[in-house]
């Protein structure tokens, strides 16, 4: 597991389906436009002269690392709260669970039970849960409608 794709909220990014499912696909597409020449005359194409740079950029660096690299919502409300804190994540918080946590758990039911197995096991078994998870292929999917 590398821990700089743990989230204050107890996700792991490489299980997220933007990293997991758009990043990879972004540089198979990427790769195939510019094996066919694409790269030449994109900018004959309307728009092409703003995707490029775009895909290219998502094929060769990602889209995101996590929030606590500046991926994500800058104004995340459960990130500004671990951030004032001081804590690596929600679980680990002296006030866990708060208000913020606990609202988002509503929504993302798995992710609960992930800080419940950091706050009670270590995180150990928390990062092994998450290798496992990536291993068979398992893909988070975030509510647009949850504040994190």
């Amino acid at each position: 597991m590398d821990k700089r794709y743990a989230c204050y909220c107890g996700l792991y990014c490489e299980s997220c389906a933007v990293k997991a499912k758009v990043e990879p696909a972004a540089k198979a597409l990427f790769d195939e436009m510019k094996r066919a020449g694409f790269e030449e005359v994109i900018s004959c194409i309307p728009g092409g002269d703003g995707f490029w740079p775009f895909l290219k950029s998502m094929a060769e660096d990602g889209m995101c690392v996590s929030c606590k690299d500046g991926s994500g919502d800058p104004g995340c409300s459960i990130r500004i709260c671990a951030k004032d804190k001081g804590v690596e994540m929600c679980a680990l918080c002296t006030e866990y669970p708060c208000g913020k946590i606990s609202a988002f758990f509503e929504k993302n039911p798995a992710l609960e039970h992930d800080n419940i197995l950091l706050r009670d096991k270590g995180r150990e078994a928390w990062a092994a849960l998450q290798d496992k998870r990536k291993s068979d292929g398992y893909i988070f999917q975030y509510d647009k409608q949850t504040d994190a």
